[in-house]
C-alpha cells in the first residue's frame, strides 16, 4: 500500500475521513503538550467550572480530543505555571476571564506581572496561543472595567494586542450564522452546513469585540444581520482569526460558552485546526485580510 493510502486508510479508521489529509500526516509529527489555562477573575463559564476536584466539561473534551489526536493537555487555574518553566509545552490554550492577575473570583492563584510577561514572551519567541471565548475578555485594556467603552482605544494592553481583538460585550445567547471566509485554513474544511458551502449556524453566545488588530487574517465572520440585541447592530466583524505575534501562532475563536458547543462537531474541527496551525504541523496561508473581508470591522455597536 502507498503512503497516501496508508495515510488515508488510518485517517478513515481513526474518524478523520473528513478532515484534509494533512490532518493524517500530522500523525507522523512530534506528540505536542498544551497547557489549557482557565483562570477566572470575574464570572466564571459553566463550561469550565469544575466540581470540586473533577474536569471541566472544557477540560474531558480537550483532553479526550488530546488523546485521540496526539497532543497532551495539562489543565489548570493555578497562575503560578506561568512563573515557572514553559519551555514543555507547545502553546497555550486560554479560556480565562476577567483580571487573572488577581485571586479573582475562582480563588485561584494569580498571574504573577512577570508570569504574565514570561507568557508573552514565550509566545513572540515561537510558542503558540490560542484562545477561546472569553480568552478575549482577559486583561482588558486601560478604562474598559470602569466603563466598558464601545470604541477603539488608543492604549491597549500587551496581552489585547497579541490575541488580536478584545470583548466589548454580549446580547442574548442565540443561534447566530457564521461565515466562512477562510474555508481553507486547517480544520475548516468540513465546518459548513450541509445546505451552505461557505457557512454554518450554531446556537452560542457571541461578543461583540473591538481593538482588532491590523493584521488579522480572519477565518470566520458574524454574521449580524438578523441578530437579537444592541450589542450586534454594526456591520459583520471577525470572530475567530489567526495571526503572527514575532515568531509565534496566535489563533482565536469568539465560539465556546456552552456546554453544547464544546461538544460540537464545528467547534471540535476549529480548535483541531488551531492546535494544529498554532504547534507548526499545519500551514496556511495568513495573509492579512481583515479589510477586505470585515471593511465595517471599526464600526461599534451603540453605547
Amino acid at each position: 500500500m502507498k503512503r497516501r493510502d496508508l495515510l488515508i486508510s488510518t485517517a478513515a479508521a481513526l474518524g478523520l475521513s473528513q478532515l484534509p489529509l494533512s490532518w493524517a500526516i500530522a500523525a507522523d509529527k512530534p506528540k505536542r503538550k498544551i497547557l489549557f489555562f482557565t483562570k477566572s477573575g470575574g464570572f466564571e463559564h459553566s463550561s469550565i467550572k469544575r466540581n470540586g476536584d473533577q474536569p471541566s466539561h472544557a477540560d474531558k473534551v480537550l483532553t479526550d480530543l488530546g488523546k485521540e489526536h496526539n497532543f497532551e493537555v495539562v489543565c489548570t487555574k493555578d497562575g503560578t505555571i506561568f512563573d515557572k518553566d514553559l519551555g514543555e509545552f507547545d502553546a497555550f490554550f486560554f479560556q480565562t476571564q476577567g483580571d487573572i492577575c488577581t485571586v479573582g473570583n475562582d480563588h485561584q492563584p494569580a498571574v504573577s506581572p512577570e508570569g504574565k510577561k514570561r507568557l508573552l514572551e514565550a509566545v513572540k519567541a515561537g510558542k503558540g496561543f490560542i484562545g477561546s471565548h472569553c480568552g478575549a475578555d482577559t486583561c482588558h485594556s486601560p478604562g474598559h472595567d470602569a466603563g466598558g467603552q464601545r470604541q477603539n482605544q488608543t492604549e491597549v494592553d500587551p496581552y489585547i494586542a497579541m490575541v488580536g481583538g478584545e470583548f466589548i460585550s454580549h446580547g442574548p445567547q442565540q443561534v447566530a450564522r457564521m461565515a466562512i471566509a477562510d474555508a481553507k485554513f486547517p480544520g475548516l474544511a468540513s465546518v459548513h452546513d450541509k445546505d451552505s458551502a461557505d457557512s454554518f449556524k450554531i446556537n452560542d453566545e457571541w461578543y461583540s469585540l473591538k481593538n482588532y488588530a491590523d493584521d488579522l487574517h480572519v477565518i470566520l465572520i458574524q454574521d449580524t444581520q438578523g441578530m437579537k440585541g444592541k450589542d450586534y447592530e454594526r456591520p459583520p466583524y471577525p470572530a475567530t482569526w489567526a495571526r503572527k505575534h514575532g515568531k509565534g501562532r496566535v489563533f482565536y475563536t469568539s465560539m465556546g460558552h456552552r456546554e453544547d458547543v464544546w461538544s460540537s462537531a464545528q467547534f471540535r474541527d476549529v480548535i483541531l485546526g488551531a492546535i494544529a496551525w498554532t504547534c507548526g504541523d499545519a500551514e496556511a496561508d495568513i495573509t492579512p485580510n481583515i479589510k477586505q473581508v470585515t471593511p465595517g470591522a471599526g464600526v461599534m455597536p451603540p453605547a
